[in-house]
């Protein structure tokens, strides 16, 4: 099983970038001061790097944890393993090698499936739970969202072996064009936007890129199961932007025993990098609240406006 290129240069200033091998593959894995541990897991077409505006505040009381998912980044580049099942177990073989028994799990895009089945597996293993912009699986609560039918290249990227051979040669294009939607036009910074581009350049990279869509459905089959057998009994928060909005609140809702859901206003899909400091806003306290009381079965709503 190959393991992916290094994809980056040097890690920002405090990050630690380390080599974990957990559930048959190497994860690449930045790791940021030092508290109880937040585990950060991206999306598409994210590595690590997503976290990059926020990691640094976090770590000043935390112990961050951020890693590549498989396939991704400088991680394996595996033959199989991406419904969001085996990312969970890969993200639980993760926390057990680096020594913790307890986390608050943030999970953005691909990431929050992941995120969300960690949970319901191993309530006593995650302290906290923050979800953010995508959906569920086939859960209620997503059906006007849906109503025109998935975006367009959930359909593209789960065709075996389309995307990699139409997509080769044209990927700094391809992703930059999310770049630029999941941030309203404004795009990244230079330096990250090389990063991902290099991280997803190649068939292979897209091969695994697509990986996770073509597992859509082994994931939503295993996310129903668990809705139907369990709820989430940790303090939950839900952020939307643009486009999910509350869908992902609303699909937690009925499920969720504490939970709290946001909307960050002028913000696109990438949050960390279109509005870190609004999500820092909503974090920050969040984490802090660990232990306290909260009133059961309760659920809040709220607002922010973007700068």
């Amino acid at each position: 099983m190959p393991d992916a290129p290094r994809v980056s240069s040097h890690p920002p200033s405090g990050v630690r970038l380390r080599r974990v091998a957990v559930n048959g593959v190497r994860l690449n894995v930045a790791v940021a001061g030092e508290g109880p541990a937040v585990l950060l897991l991206h999306g598409f077409p994210h590595t690590w790097r997503v976290w990059t505006d926020v990691l640094d505040s976090l770590a000043t009381r935390h112990r961050v944890i951020a890693p590549d998912l498989r396939g991704t980044g400088a991680s394996t580049r595996a033959p199989e393993g991406y419904d969001a099942g085996t990312l969970a177990t890969d993200a639980e073989g993760l926390l057990d090698a680096l020594g913790e028994t307890s986390a608050a799990v943030v999970g953005i895009d691909a990431g929050t499936p992941a995120a969300f089945l960690l949970a319901m597996r191993r309530p006593g293993l995650v302290r906290q739970l923050v979800l953010m912009e995508s959906l569920l699986g086939r859960l209620p609560g997503a059906e006007e969202f849906l109503r025109q039918g998935p975006p367009w290249w959930f359909g593209f990227h789960s065709v075996p072996g389309l995307a990699e051979t139409v997509l080769t040669g044209h990927e700094d294009r391809y992703i930059g064009w999310f770049l630029d939607a999941g941030t309203l036009g404004e795009g990244v910074d230079p330096g990250i936007r090389n990063a991902f581009v290099r991280a997803y350049t190649g068939a292979e990279a897209l091969r695994c890129a697509c990986a996770f869509y073509r597992a859509l459905p082994t994931s939503a089959e295993q996310i129903a199961q668990a809705a139907a057998n369990g709820r989430l009994t940790m303090p939950t928060m839900a952020i939307g932007a643009h486009p999910v909005g509350r869908t992902l609140e609303q699909q937690l809702r009925a499920i969720t025993d504490d939970l709290v859901g946001h909307i960050i206003e002028d913000c696109g899909h990438i949050i960390p990098l279109h509005r870190p400091q609004e999500l820092l806003g909503l974090l920050k306290p969040f984490l802090a609240s660990a232990g306290t009381a909260i009133e059961p079965h309760a659920t809040t709503c709220d607002t922010l406006r973007g700068r």
